[in-house]
């Protein structure tokens, strides 16, 4: 994971995308709630946001 996220850095700074970063780090954190939340009691109410 470690090394996604640094060829990720990399492509970034070289190709000068740096308005991707914003985007990537949304996605990466509604990746993550949904994915920790799948299991929680708190899981129906996340899933009627989407």
């Amino acid at each position: 994971m470690i090394e996604l996220m640094c060829d990720l850095w990399q492509f970034l700074k070289i190709r000068k995308k740096f308005w991707l970063a914003p985007i990537i780090m949304v996605m990466m954190l509604l990746g993550a709630l949904i994915v920790f939340a799948q299991g929680s009691v708190v899981a129906p109410f996340i899933y009627t946001l989407f």
